[in-house]
């Protein structure tokens, strides 16, 4: 047998972990001395302590351990666990990957500050072009995908020709607190039809401050401060809800960095008193 401080050497872990181990009753030693108190362990124990460690390096808390230990969990049933916990994280990865995406964008923004982006925003009227339209509540902003796949899938089922561009429609709902209520759009042309989801219909030109973005949508914010800006210096107030257009993206251009995107805002002279 070991005693503690020898049994936690060789398994390279600290003797309070070992203690901690033994208070969750994952790992008990296989002796306490009565007089002295000192824990002893033996190396029959050591593949159960290696197999509490790897769950824990996989990412499961002491907890789970305990339920997979304790419980006797048979082969099919802890490949099952570690199936959820790969795809817990493969999102956690994701989730990442998005923040260090982030802080690159913003690192970039910042090494160019003094020579960024120059945004001309232009008063017009919008064109009058035929689309076929989804609408629905997304959790967030960046949440169109399944939008986009429906509409889509719509629009060739039903034999209909998509054309440029594609848009989003953000409209104002005051009393959604925690969703985003947004409506994808393809230009079409053609006699599709529509349906309970889907609106097909001449989408009404309005006047609208617009400015052009090119880069990746994380960038977007640049370009709205640019016309939230021009709105307040020109004395207009916004007077309808806001359009992306997306001229070009993932589907014909390789980088980020050579997407295009229109901001159009409707606007209205502010009335004076």
């Amino acid at each position: 047998m070991f005693k503690i401080g020898e049994f936690a050497k060789l398994n390279r872990i600290t003797i309070s972990t070992l203690r901690h181990y033994d208070a969750m009753n994952l790992i008990k030693p296989v002796k306490t001395d009565e007089l002295t108190g000192y824990r002893y362990y033996s190396a029959e124990q050591m593949p159960l302590l290696s197999r509490i460690l790897r769950l824990k390096e996989m990412g499961f808390s002491l907890e789970e351990i305990t339920l997979i230990i304790k419980g006797n969990t048979d082969k099919d049933a802890l490949m099952e666990l570690l199936c959820l916990k790969q795809t817990e994280v493969q999102d956690a990865i994701s989730r990442e990957e998005e923040r260090l995406n982030s802080l690159k964008d913003y690192m970039s923004y910042l090494n160019q500050e003094g020579k960024a982006m120059e945004y001309d925003v232009l008063l017009k009227k919008t064109d009058n072009i035929k689309v076929a339209g989804l609408r629905d509540l997304i959790s967030e902003y960046t949440a169109q995908g399944p939008l986009w796949e429906e509409l889509g899938d719509y629009i060739n089922k039903n034999h209909g020709k998509m054309v440029p561009p594609c848009m989003v429609i953000y409209y104002d709902s005051k009393e959604l607190l925690n969703a985003v209520d947004a409506e994808v759009l393809e230009g079409i042309t053609g006699e599709l039809k529509g349906s309970d989801r889907v609106n097909v219909r001449y989408l009404e030109p309005v006047q609208a401050a617009c400015v052009v973005h090119k880069g990746p949508y994380s960038t977007l914010s640049h370009a709205y401060e640019a016309v939230s800006a021009w709105i307040e210096e020109k004395g207009y107030e916004i007077a309808g809800p806001q359009r992306e257009l997306y001229l070009k993206g993932e589907w014909d251009s390789e980088s980020e960095e050579d997407y295009i995107t229109e901001l159009q805002i409707p606007v209205e002279k502010i009335k004076l008193p």
